[in-house]
Parts: C-alpha cells; structure tokens; sequence
C-alpha cells in the first residue's frame, strides 16, 4: 500500500495515531484539575514502566490536557551525571521563566501576578542563570537563597494566589525522573508534599523507568503524596484498537490472523506495535492484510529493531556483560534472580556484583526487588536469542 499513507509512526516520544488503553490515567488528571478548581490538592503523579510502552506520549497528553485547562507548565527532561545535573537546573529555570510569561498576562489580582513574577525572575536568575525579563525586578528576599528546595518551596508559596484567583495551577512535567540529581528530586518531593499540606495549586507529574518506585522512596518519604501508577502492556483489545483503527481510516483491514500474529509478536507495548503495523502496511499489496503478510511484517520490523533499537543498548556492553546478559535469558526469559544467572555462569554471584552494576548504570537491566533482575526494555530477549541463532549460523 501507498507509503505516504502509512498511518504507524514507530520512534521515541512519538504519538501514535491512536492513545489507547490509557483512560485510567487521564481520568486521574481530569480529576486532579476539577481539584484543583476547588483549591484542593492531593498530590502528584508519577508512572513508571518499560521503555516502549508510552510513558512519554502519555505524559504529553497529559501535559496537553492541562494546558487545555489553563494551567502553566514547564516540561524537563532528566539526564545522569554532572552535565544531567546543570541541564536539568537550566530548563527548569528557562521552563519557570516562560510561566511567569504567561501569567503575564492573568486578568486577575494584578498585583499578586507582579509580585509572584518577581519571586519568578530571582528564581530564574538563581537557580540557572536565567535573564529573562518579565517587567519586574527580582525579589530580594525571595527565591533567591541558591538552596533548590528552599527556592522552590518559597516560588511555589507566592505563586499560589495568583494561580488560584486566575483559576489556574502550576504543574512541572518530568520525563525520565530516575535520572534527576538526588537535590533537584528531594527538592520537587519535599515541595509537593508541603503544596498538598497548604492546597497549594503544584503538581509534580513525572514519568521514569520500573526504578523510579525504589529512588522515589530512598529519596524522600514525601512519595506518599504521590499517586504512583504502572503503565504496563496495552491489553489486548487495547492493543487490537491502536492497530486496527487507524488503518481502517485509510480502508484497509486486518484479518483476524494477521492482527493474533502482530499481537503475539509486541506483547501489547505500543512501541513494537507500530513498528509492526508500519513495516506490515508498506509489505502489503492489498487493502486486506492477511497472516502471510503480517508474519513477514514482524520480521522485517524486527530486522528494524535489530539495527537501531536493541543495538543502541546491547552494542554499549562488554563481553562479560553480554555473558550476564545471555545467562539471563537462559534462565527464565526476561526476569532472573542473581542466584541462577551466576550458577547458569558458573562462578560465584558476589564476583558478577560488578558487572551486575554496570549494567545497570547503563540502563539496560533494573533490580525492583532484592536478589532479582530484569531487563528496562521489553522484548531486550527475543533480541538476545536472535543474537545466539546468528551466532551460531557464524559458527557453522
């Protein structure tokens, strides 16, 4: 079929031509804005889960949804390291600035807009660096201590009548929140806590990989005033959905062959679905896309994933790495304990406690409970066992 027709768009970030299975979330975001209206807060969100499964699509939508509302939001993108540490600080202080550009232009209570856009300006100033004028002078006793949590805390406090007069709400979105400094996080924690105390009209809705859980409770007990929800598979009517309709936009149809063979092959991530649906819609000769050509859909996409997407992860380990990561797969498929992978290896598991680090510095596995570990990205090993099947055709 036509090429430029192709309604799946497979990348990072990217929204699919049709959100499904996420209407529990944005029912809590809905929710959380009439609250919000009645000066009431109770809390933030945070998702965690797989990569591919959509964390960072949902997390627009929602930013989109509350937009759409009238609240201010500043968006972040957390990186690790030192360098992670000052990006992090720099767009929250350029993301704050852009805020108070827009209460700007408030209807209401004028003269707390121009007093809290003052609190804006130091903050800005302080915690990045940011001269961006907003009409007004920095506060100077205000947001301007160089002590993140402190800052936040006080721009928070003078923002919240304004806010509240404009039927409005301040709301920092965070994208791979695993990856936030320790201060910046304990930071955003601690403020949101005391928003909920005082209804404050702050949210923190932050998205991160199936780590997120354990950092968010080592950094602060404040979690609590999170709702902290899984963002799992599509299930499987869901899923159905996300490929079916759109291409029924364009009056082609899966049979239902080929949509068991696509569903069995993604295991419901959106991420693998549309790079499926893609490569299956441009193999296709006919506007009914049958088995036969849903089976050689999924392995050209997966020859896709076995340049781009896999790669990206498995090329950035060493050779023992890759030994942990195969010892894995031996064992139980995408979940192992510490225990068997050293057994399957043969040698002792406080020796691999190293390479067991690494790997997890470098974002491929995770530990949620103690003694276990799994792999950050879902189907990381039909990959590996791919892997196994070419090595062997080498050997030969």
């Amino acid at each position: 079929m036509d090429p430029l027709l192709n309604p799946f768009r497979p990348g990072a970030g990217i929204r699919p031509p049709e959100l499904v299975g996420r209407q529990a979330e944005i029912d809590l975001v809905d929710l959380m804005v009439a609250h919000s209206r009645r000066q009431r807060n109770d809390g933030g969100l945070i998702l965690y889960g797989l990569r591919g499964v959509g964390k960072t699509v949902l997390l627009s939508r929602l930013r989109q949804i509350v937009e759409n509302a009238g609240w201010v939001t500043v968006q972040l993108e957390a990186r690790p390291g030192e360098s992670g540490k000052l990006i992090a600080r720099q767009s929250l202080a350029r993301g704050v600035a852009m805020a108070g550009r827009k209460m700007n232009r408030f209807q209401h209570a004028l003269g707390e807009v121009r007093e809290a856009l003052a609190s804006v300006t130091s903050f800005s100033a302080t915690i990045g660096g940011t001269g961006v004028s907003l009409g007004v002078d920095p506060s100077p006793h205000r947001a301007n201590s160089g002590l993140i949590e402190v800052d936040l805390e006080e721009l928070v406090a003078d923002l919240a009548a304004p806010l509240q007069k404009n039927q409005s709400a301040f709301a920092i979105f965070v994208d791979e929140m695993q990856d936030l400094d320790r201060d910046l996080l304990t930071a955003l924690l601690a403020v949101q806590h005391r928003a909920g105390q005082q209804d404050w009209p702050f949210y923190i809705i932050g998205a991160g990989l199936s780590t997120l859980r354990r950092t968010l409770a080592e950094a602060r007990s404040y979690s609590e005033r999170f709702t902290i929800r899984e963002v799992g598979p599509l299930a499987a009517d869901a899923a159905a959905t996300a490929l079916a309709k759109p291409a029924e936009e364009f009056g082609a149809r899966f049979t239902d062959e080929a949509l068991a063979e696509i569903l069995g092959a993604a295991n419901g991530y959106p991420f693998f679905l549309q790079t499926y649906g893609k490569a299956v819609w441009e193999l296709s000769t006919d506007r009914l896309i049958d088995g036969t050509t849903a089976i050689a859909g999924i392995e050209e996409g997966n020859a896709d994933l076995d340049q781009g997407f896999f790669p990206a992860r498995w090329d950035r380990t060493t050779p023992l790495e890759r030994q942990y990561l195969r010892a894995i797969v031996a064992v139980s498929g995408s979940t192992a304990s510490t225990s068997a992978i050293a057994d399957a290896l043969g040698k002792p598991a406080t020796s691999l406690s190293p390479v067991r680090q690494s790997l997890i510095e470098k974002g491929i596995i995770f530990a949620e409970r103690r003694g276990y570990v799994s792999f950050t990205v879902p189907n990381m090993d039909a990959f590996i066992r791919r892997q196994n099947d070419l090595d062997d055709v080498e050997d030969d």
